[in-house]
């Protein structure tokens, strides 16, 4: 047992992924489990399949916490909002449930703030002071909030109204696709809604996370911020990272900085 790791689950809208998380490096120890998210998405169809994932990492049960995100707001543990979730996550009290079915200690937050806080701690802003922003650019944009070390829980930055428009619909990765812009054209709608970011925020540092991460080189020259502006570093284990992580601290509290403990508490 590597008394150092917790387990980490990030659950997405086609894929559920786990894995055993150092939570000194934040790097994956072994290979992450991966299954589909069941079909439809229901709270419990879901957690068994958390289930099932957490009991092909750990059958022992050695690892008692477990970090958990979710595509929605979480408040205290429960699900507040469910975009391309069944509606029964509305109202569902995620820590309680995984925690009873798991037989383990979980915690559940947001993915976005997930993948920012794994960002903050273990790469691309580690280290970085003042207000950190991580925009997750995918199907649609998901933002995390950092300010000096400690996770502001929930910014949902993404639905940003530029000129009565959500400019998600003009900015994700998959408006894009969606609508056949050059790589020149969707960079000048990622430049407005960063523009618009800035004038409400003023972060110190901006973070683009999301599968377009591992391309920075296509769309990142063509970008001009008053910030600086960096691609994630911890690819797809970002969220697995940001969850063991953030349920570190509710165990292993020599792994969190004193504001985030102070915080989270």
């Amino acid at each position: 047992m590597n008394p150092h790791a917790t387990i980490g689950v990030d659950v997405g809208g086609t894929t559920i992924k786990a894995g055993l998380v150092d939570l000194r490096t934040g790097k994956l120890v072994g290979e992450a489990v991966h299954a589909p998210t069941p079909r439809g998405g229901a709270p419990v169809h879901v957690v068994d399949t958390i289930a099932g994932c957490v009991q092909l990492l750990d059958p022992a049960g050695e690892h008692q916490q477990i970090g958990v995100c979710l595509p929605s707001v979480v408040s205290k543990g429960v699900t507040l909002s469910a975009a391309n979730m069944d509606p029964g996550w509305i109202g569902f009290d995620a820590t309680t449930h995984l925690s009873n079915e798991l037989n383990r200690t979980a915690v559940a937050m947001n993915d976005a703030d997930a993948a920012g806080y794994a960002e903050t701690r273990y790469g691309a802003a580690k280290g970085e002071g003042g207000l950190v922003i991580l925009v997750t650019l995918g199907t649609g944009i998901g933002t995390a909030l950092i300010h000096n070390g400690t996770l502001i829980p929930n910014s949902e930055l993404g639905h940003l109204e530029i000129n009565g428009i959500d400019w998600e619909s003009k900015a994700s990765s998959v408006a894009r696709e969606r609508l056949g812009l050059s790589w020149v054209a969707w960079a000048g709608n990622l430049q407005i809604y960063l523009d618009a970011l800035e004038r409400l925020m003023s972060p110190d540092l901006i973070v683009i996370g999301g599968g377009i991460s591992s391309t920075p080189e296509k769309f990142l020259p063509l970008i001009d911020c008053t910030a600086p502006v960096v691609p994630a570093q911890l690819g797809f284990a970002a969220g697995i990272s940001g969850a063991a992580a953030f349920s570190g601290l509710q165990g292993h509290d020599q792994y969190a900085t004193t504001a985030g403990a102070a915080f989270w508490r």
